[in-house]
């Protein structure tokens, strides 16, 4: 029996979860599923330019798994840009980092070095969506 999957640790939702090429109009039955955790290593690798070691320690897991989910979102990701197919984002096994929070008035996520709670205003950060203060 295999060990369970434990939460991977994610700060981003994104607000758009659906890319479709341009000369589709409707989704077909090669979508391809990318979970909420392959999106997290992509942005935190190609996007926050966090080492390796550093990147599994933001997620909660061991550098191999933090690997072995980048190759999967590399691939999935290849693969739809090369043949063409829509790319969905949800599910996967995740809970929500301790160092986000979500700004009340636009519901966009934020990293920050301490757990937050309540709104943006707090300790004077702003949101960098909204504005808001």
């Amino acid at each position: 029996m295999p060990r369970p999957i434990k939460p991977r640790k994610i700060g981003y939702i994104p607000q758009h979860k659906l890319f479709v090429p341009y000369d589709k109009k409707r989704l077909s039955n090669d979508t391809i599923l990318l979970l909420h955790d392959e999106l997290e290593a992509l942005r935190l690798k190609d996007i926050e330019h966090l080492n390796q070691n550093e990147a599994a320690e933001v997620m909660g897991v061991s550098r191999q798994t933090f690997q072995l989910i980048l190759d999967s979102a590399h691939q999935k990701v290849a693969t739809a840009l090369v043949e063409g197919q829509a790319i969905k984002i949800e599910g996967g096994n995740y809970t929500l980092s301790e160092r986000a929070h979500r700004c009340p008035q636009c519901g966009k996520i934020h990293q920050t070095n301490a757990i937050i709670e309540g709104n943006c205003n707090r300790k004077r950060r702003r949101c960098r969506n909204c504005r808001n203060e």
